[in-house]
């Protein structure tokens, strides 16, 4: 099949690499100081969980997250920025989707009552799914470059 300018492995990098800039941007538009400091982030997981109409959400919030909030937001934050570094870059690139992948399904979970950002975490999703099927690390990657999963 013949694409317009560059052929479908560039085209499914270039899918890669801007799912890497979304979660850059999600990681650089946080306000770090509240995660950490404050628990803003943990904060509003924590409200909405507590009105999740799952019991299981609310269960596993507060079983899990609630007891360390600090060290679940240092998770979230640097889960992000990792993950967008990884898709970016090439690196560790079926690792980095797959990760992306669970972190949006459990944004998705979370949200399930409220739409309001379950179309960027569906999209997200959807693009790990392709990207990852698709072995988008075979050009423009570090993973390519020294030879990882071939």
């Amino acid at each position: 099949m013949q694409t317009i300018w560059l052929g479908a492995a560039e085209w499914l990098a270039v899918l890669r690499i801007g799912l890497g800039l979304w979660w850059l941007e999600s990681w650089r538009h946080k306000d770090k100081k509240g995660w950490f400091e404050r628990g803003t982030g943990i904060a509003w997981a924590a409200d909405v969980a507590g009105k999740h109409r799952w019991a299981a959400v609310r269960t596993g919030f507060r079983r899990v997250v609630a007891p360390r909030p600090k060290v679940m937001a240092h998770i979230v934050v640097y889960a992000e920025f990792a993950l967008g570094l990884g898709l970016v870059t090439g690196f560790l690139t079926p690792v980095a989707l797959v990760g992306g992948l669970l972190l949006n399904l459990l944004y998705l979970v979370l949200m399930i009552h409220d739409w309001a950002e379950q179309g960027q975490n569906a999209m997200m999703a959807l693009i790990s799914i392709v990207a990852l099927f698709a072995m988008s690390w075979q050009v423009w990657s570090l993973d390519e470059a020294i030879g990882l999963f071939r």
